[in-house]
């Protein structure tokens, strides 16, 4: 595996860490598979991912989000946000996608996979990016999401637009911190950490607490704006944008609390399904909890990722 990693530069010339993995020289190429990173780790986390993929012929990009990893720069950085993150982030992707395209062969089929914050981000660009530019992407795949979160994210958008405004918006909100994970410990028996929720392996969970780039409280205006984004993600002039014949892969684990235990992702499949879209398909893995490429089945989970990029080819 080839590691090419670095600062790339977006259209307003700020500054973001980006990870490449190519597969051996002299390996044939299947494709690329770009990754959009969750709240609060970083894109080197995919790292052993990449290593299986490039093995098998696909490249692999992923580049840390404003507020996280590298892109914040030190880790005291990571959690702080410019207004409107959640745009700014889903702009980085569909720019990256851009860059992408350019330094490979445009014959090479490029998969968009989101996890978490990140599968939001992907689900936010079916209905703008990935419409406005159908031929750049050839796939889509979620990991460790959810559907429409309904009225209850109204609640949520006042409540950090208020603190963002009394408090300031680089105000790290233990509060909305609160809110969002402390509850997801509560499904898992016999917890040891407060980070057990996101995989039965004790030692990924174990590197995530210890990783100066892990689980970072992010600020209130982030909140407010990753709340109005996925209020906006599943609005009905989004929804009706998404194109039909886009392929989208969707896994979790059903001890998930992200994807409500397994019920969120079944209600996003099914919504796609309702849309029509012609290529939906979902795997719900027993007992896994939220990270299911840190899980401790993560070979099948890798395995059968593998196998869907592979069947996009025909």
């Amino acid at each position: 595996m080839e590691r090419r990693h670095g600062y790339w530069k977006d259209s307003k010339n700020t500054d973001v860490y980006l990870y490449a993995w190519l597969p051996d020289e002299g390996a044939e190429w299947k494709g690329i598979l770009q990754i959009a990173h969750g709240m609060s780790e970083s894109a080197l986390r995919y790292e052993r991912l990449a290593a299986f993929l490039t093995s098998h012929g696909y490249a692999v990009y992923a580049n840390d989000h404003i507020g996280h990893g590298l892109t914040a720069g030190s880790p005291e950085q990571i959690g702080i946000f410019v207004k409107d993150s959640f745009h700014h982030m889903a702009r980085h992707l569909g720019e990256i996608a851009h860059y992408i395209r350019e330094q490979h062969d445009h014959k090479l089929p490029l998969y968009l996979m989101g996890h978490s914050m990140g599968s939001f981000l992907v689900q936010y660009m079916l209905g703008t990016y990935l419409a406005e530019h159908p031929r750049n992407v050839q796939g889509v795949v979620l990991s460790g999401s959810n559907g429409s979160q309904g009225p209850a994210l109204l609640g949520g958008i006042v409540i950090a637009a208020l603190e963002a405004r009394i408090k300031g918006e680089n105000h790290r909100s233990k509060l909305l911190h609160g809110l969002t994970f402390g509850a997801y410990n509560k499904g898992v028996s016999n917890a040891r950490t407060s980070s057990d929720w996101l995989s039965r392996d004790a030692a990924e969970v174990a590197a995530y607490e210890a990783d100066p780039y892990c689980g970072a409280i992010c600020s209130s205006g982030f909140y407010r704006d990753f709340f109005r984004g996925l209020r906006e993600t599943h609005s009905p002039a989004l929804l009706r944008n998404i194109r039909k014949d886009l392929p989208i892969y969707i896994f979790a684990g059903d001890g998930d609390p992200v994807g409500a235990y397994g019920k969120g992702i079944q209600r996003l499949y099914t919504m796609y399904q309702n849309l029509g879209v012609k290529h939906v398909s979902c795997k719900l893995y027993p007992e896994g909890r939220h990270e299911m490429l840190n899980e401790i089945n993560r070979d099948e989970v890798m395995q059968d990722l593998l196998e869907w990029l592979d069947s996009q080819r025909g």
